[in-house]
């Protein structure tokens, strides 16, 4: 869970790019970047830290030209050093810069490819910086010294023969112009959009429709799977699909808790599905226990909120916000090590006892994924003076790892892997827990006006759409995720960074 965006404009986009950023600010917390081009030279910043922290005035007025992508990153799997902050560059051919959402399936044997066959090295760990090397490899083939719109698409064609995963992405060929491509299987997000100034017609790509928004763009439409889109230098459009067999299966988890409500991820409204989130969950409710004793539908905000409200309004019950969030604390899915989310809990979330006391309160989620939080979160309406505490979510049982970019834990910290809802239950300490039914998820996000007929739901129901996850991958990338590991990890690397600076 990344998030990306380029411009092309007529003047200055430090600005707007910065701007952008913080509109997907929700897509990362980990490090932020943005990179620039003026006269044929690039002019980058990134570090970790939010984007308010990493880019300050003297860093602005160094980001100079008009063109320029930009990055907000949280890590997938490993450390968090500074050294993985993006956009990342390589000087050949031309000087090129990318930022990427999401994850390659395939990237060790892309990684032996690149350093035996393309004769590339690559410094990180990063599948970011693999991605980068096999674009401008597969550019390079071409051998022109002045690269036009076909040569771009063919490069974006081969990446798609070479690498396999959920992509989404943003590259600036220095001098030249923008290039945004999506991944075979549409798995991640990407949209683009223009406006129109007094200078003439300027072009945005991003991750999220919200983004295009909030700076005044209007949005064009989302990037079709395989498909690019190349924006020269001097403001030209030029799309192109460019994968054999095209499918769309977007990431459904997007929907449940990944994307701002106001925006709109291929053609569907996220705030919408959301709504139909909870009329589903009312109408799962009112099957089960008909005669239920539920006194008023809280949300733990506040990705929860939308579907809350509608599950409220059909079973005629009050909706009430019972917990106060303090927003400065960090989203808590995307820390690493137990002991940090569980001081997060309290930090983040405060309980208002006059909701709770001597009444049965019907608590509602977007997800459980470790079910560390939701178990805090029941203690403290307990706490509170609740009588029961019933706990709703929004989303099926999550019971495998994510292995297109969201940085999902091993099968084994997941709570509901292997384990009955009652399980569950019993250990978050509710009194009784309803998940969503993942048909009912799926009609919740794809039954509107527009239809999409399959998704990627593979940390619900195991099925990994790119058909290259077997148990020995997913082996290793619990090896790479578990959080001994990762803070082990993140301990080392602060302490390389304290010694560089």
């Amino acid at each position: 869970m990344c998030g990306i965006v380029g411009i092309v404009g007529k003047s200055n986009v430090n600005q707007a790019l910065y701007d952008a950023l913080t509109v997907l600010q929700h897509r990362g917390q980990d490090a932020a970047g943005i990179v620039t081009s003026h006269d044929g030279r690039l002019f980058l910043r990134k570090d970790n830290g939010l984007v308010r922290d990493v880019f300050h005035q003297r860093h602005m007025q160094r980001l100079v030209g008009h063109m320029g992508i930009g990055h907000v990153r949280y890590p997938t799997a490993g450390s968090s050093t500074s050294a993985e902050a993006q956009p990342f560059y390589v000087n050949s051919p031309y000087g090129i810069t990318l930022a990427h959402n999401g994850n390659l399936t395939n990237v060790e044997q892309l990684a032996k490819e690149i350093y035996e066959s393309d004769l590339r090295h690559v410094n990180t760990n990063s599948d970011s910086e693999v991605l980068l090397n096999v674009f401008a490899h597969e550019l390079a083939q071409r051998g022109k010294l002045q690269p036009t719109e076909e040569d771009v698409f063919a490069a974006v064609t081969d990446v798609h023969n070479r690498c396999v995963g959920g992509y989404a992405v943003v590259a600036m060929v220095t001098g030249y112009g923008i290039v945004g491509f999506r991944d075979p299987h549409g798995i991640r997000p990407i949209v683009f959009g223009q406006r129109h100034t007094d200078e003439g017609v300027e072009y945005m790509i991003a991750s999220e429709s919200v983004s295009l928004d909030v700076l005044g763009f209007t949005l064009i439409r989302d990037l079709a799977p395989g498909e690019a889109v190349y924006i020269t230098e001097d403001g030209k459009l030029h799309t192109r699909q460019c994968a054999t067999n095209p499918s769309l299966t977007p990431c459904i988890f997007e929907h449940v808790y990944l994307a701002r409500p106001d925006s709109i991820i291929d053609g569907v409204s996220v705030y919408k599905a959301r709504l139909r989130m909870g009329e589903k969950l009312a109408e799962k409710i009112l099957r089960e226990r008909p005669e239920h004793d539920i006194d008023v539908v809280i949300p733990i905000p506040d990705t929860s909120r939308t579907a809350a409200l509608e599950l409220a309004n059909h079973l005629g019950v009050k909706f009430r916000e019972g917990f106060v969030k303090n927003r400065y604390i960090g989203r808590t899915f995307i820390m690493p090590g137990q002991a940090a989310r569980k001081k997060s809990v309290r930090q983040k979330l405060n309980a208002i006892e006059l909701e709770f006391r001597g009444k049965n309160v019907m608590l509602v989620d977007d997800s459980i994924v470790r079910g560390t939080t939701c178990k805090q979160i029941i203690q403290m309406a307990r706490e509170a003076g609740a009588k029961n505490v019933y706990f709703c979510s929004a989303a099926p049982a999550v019971r495998f790892p994510n292995v297109y970019g969201i940085d999902m834990p091993s099968a084994h910290e997941l709570i509901a892997h292997n384990r009955s809802t009652q399980d569950v239950a019993d250990l978050i300490g509710a009194d009784w827990l309803i998940y969503q039914d993942l048909p009912d998820l799926i009609e919740a996000v794809g039954g509107g006006k527009i239809k999409i007929d399959k998704f990627d739901c593979a940390v619900f129901d195991g099925q990994y759409v790119t058909g290259d996850v077997d148990e020995n991958y997913l082996n290793k990338i619990e090896q790479a995720r578990n959080d001994a590991s990762k803070v082990k990890t993140q301990a080392v690397s602060a302490i390389i960074d304290l010694y560089n600076n």
